[in-house]
């Protein structure tokens, strides 16, 4: 048996980060495939129903892992994405809310035949998105920034707000129905409510106090934040159930404001991203094989299915729309937002707690909760994962262009090589901290910014969105490298690149292992000095078709030729390094700077 666990484990680990690989290669919404991959090896082909197999232990290992999903959320937000959009977060995480509740209360009773007490629990619970479904759709959609922005608050700060308008609901339900409860146990609700908010806090500040201070060494800090995380989450349980998730969000969003004034807190950010990842796949997996056949097959009753198509097309969008009224969202804006509004992990897990209380107390109405749950998360999830890709399109909300690139540091080489880009139809923006170097640059009619790349700001200045690639290209080595460290997360190692130093290849072979290589571009010559030089001395960008499958090196070129990239028919584009042959296929672009 305890094999057939480990087994289970290590399969629904695997299961959930091959689900996002596919998605990632077919360009597929990754939670369409990991309840696919669910639904078959639990309920359909019946190999391992993870609650069965984990027992007593199946419920507190999925709060946890919920309540560090939210947790990573939260501290990953930032106040600068409020900017231009604060009046209308505000709006949807209050009134939007609540006229979603409202809504979704009354669909339960008239159209589902819930009664009263079930129905406001229910609608309570239903106004949650959160991160385990949004930040997966809006990473594949690549919307803009603004509108991502409105989504990913959204669901973050109303994902634990859900939980408790639900318990509330409850708390009001026992107070109304039973007359020895008085008024009192209203009370402790809100009492146990702000003791999670402010344990969240003291826990966020005590910690970000001593890092500050440098009373954790480095290898600690990531574990201690983790750890404590889970702490808090479980100290608030204990107290009320159902505020642990908001005690770790405030625990998060201190984190992140702490985050602006001590460096090495944002730097923990990436390990937290990757746990989340990790935890987001096996955990929606797990809570989509333990669903038994017969809760599967309710869904398809006509009250159900009427429930979910009303909270679709008109509790969701008319929350949105009344709630934005006035506020700086245009009509396309409001439109995709009012659409998206997946329900996930949170949804499903406080659902089963509360089937179990109200069951508990008599409501005979509690035993359709889970259905209903795993019918709007299944079907909000399909919907939205499938549809957001091509609404954002058609509402000019997603980046159309080419994958684009930026390039870090204004110079001759840069100049021209954003001229070619921009004459191919690839968007490239040059960032430079001198203003004459700018200057120059907006001269020749190329999009610019100006700012130092590794201030904090510039990410939210920029549309990082647009762009795929960054080419490092000052005069600096050691300022190249801080620029690749900072914006790998963002760009991934293989599209993050800068130049070489002034040595010889054996020397090269000292200084660099076969790795970083990878990641310095073009030749073991090709320093800055050298690429301007080129320039100057009359080079140019040029592009070659390619006729047939082959491999580029560099030494196939001649020596006045200097291969830069190749530009893929599906639009990617493959830069040359040090270590890299140029895998090229018919139809292909090769990009080449030569000698006239």
């Amino acid at each position: 048996m305890e094999q057939l666990v480990l087994f289970g484990i290590v399969a629904f680990i695997a299961l959930g980060i091959t689900s996002q690989w596919l998605a990632w290669r077919f360009q597929l919404p990754a939670i369409v495939i990991m309840s696919i991959a669910g639904l078959l090896i639990g309920p359909f082909l019946g190999l391992l129903n993870p609650e069965q197999a984990l027992g007593d232990y199946y419920v507190p290992i999925i709060s946890l892992a919920v309540a560090l999903i939210l947790f990573e959320g939260s501290s990953s937000l930032d106040i600068r994405e409020l900017r231009g959009i604060s009046k209308s977060v505000l709006r949807i995480v209050t009134i939007g809310a609540f006229l979603a509740w409202i809504g979704g209360s009354l669909a339960a009773h008239y159209v589902v035949g819930l009664n009263w007490e079930i129905s406001f629990v229910i609608g309570g619970l239903f106004i949650v998105t959160g991160p385990t479904v949004i930040i997966p759709l809006l990473r594949q959609a690549k919307l803009k920034p603004r509108t991502a922005a409105v989504l990913k608050w959204e669901g973050i700060i109303v994902d634990p707000f859900g939980a408790l308008v639900a318990l509330f609901a409850y708390q009001i339900v026992k107070v109304i129905t039973n007359d020895s409860i008085g008024i009192s146990y209203i009370f402790s609700f809100f009492i146990g409510a702000i003791f999670a908010a402010l344990l969240g806090y003291i826990f966020a500040f005590t910690i970000s106090m001593m890092i500050g201070k440098g009373k954790i060494p480095e290898y600690l800090k990531a574990p201690i934040i983790l750890s404590y995380v889970l702490l808090c989450f479980g100290i608030s349980e204990m107290i009320m159930h159902e505020t642990g998730l908001l005690a770790v969000t405030v625990m998060g969003l201190t984190i992140a404001h702490k985050s602006k004034y001590i460096s090495s807190l944002g730097d923990i950010r990436h390990f937290n991203e990757n746990i989340s990842v990790l935890l987001t796949s096996t955990i929606f997996i797990m809570l989509t094989a333990s669903l038994p056949m017969t809760t599967i097959m309710e869904i398809f009753s006509f009250p159900i299915i009427s429930f979910i198509l009303i909270m679709l097309f008109l509790v969701r969008p008319a929350s949105i729309w009344i709630s934005t009224i006035g506020t700086e969202l245009s009509l396309a804006e409001r439109t995709l937002i009012g659409w998206i509004a997946p329900r996930g992990i949170v949804a499903l897990t406080v659902a089963g707690y509360f089937a179990s209380i109200l069951s508990e107390d008599g409501y005979s109405d509690a035993k359709i909760f889970t259905t209903i749950t795993f019918a709007l998360v299944i079907v909000t999830v399909c919907a939205h994962g499938f549809s957001i890709g091509f609404l954002s399109r058609k509402l000019g909300l997603a980046n159309k262009h080419s994958p684009g690139v930026l390039l870090a540091g204004a110079s001759k080489f840069s100049i021209e090589l954003a001229l070619f880009f921009r004459k191919v139809g690839i968007p490239t923006l040059i960032v430079d901290r001198a203003f004459d170097n700018i200057d120059e640059v907006k001269n020749r009619g190329i999009d610019t910014h100006y700012g130092e790349i590794l201030s904090k700001n510039t990410q939210y200045d920029i549309d990082m969105s647009s762009y795929e690639y960054l080419l490092a290209v000052n005069d600096s080595v050691p300022y190249n490298a801080l620029i690749r460290n900072m914006y790998v997360p963002i760009f991934g190692h293989q599209n993050c690149l800068g130049l070489t130093i002034n040595a010889e290849e054996h020397v090269l072979d000292q200084l660099y292992s076969p790795a970083v290589k990878s990641y310095l571009l073009f030749g073991e010559k090709e320093t800055y000095k050298e690429l301007n030089r080129k320039i100057e001395t009359g080079h140019t960008f040029k592009s070659i078709e390619i006729k047939e499958n082959k491999i580029i090196k560099r030494e196939d070129r001649t020596p006045h030729e200097l291969i830069i990239c190749v530009l893929k028919k599906s639009g990617k584009i493959t830069f040359a390094t040090l270590k890299k042959d140029l895998v090229t296929e018919a139809g292909d672009q090769l990009v080449i700077l030569s000698k006239n």
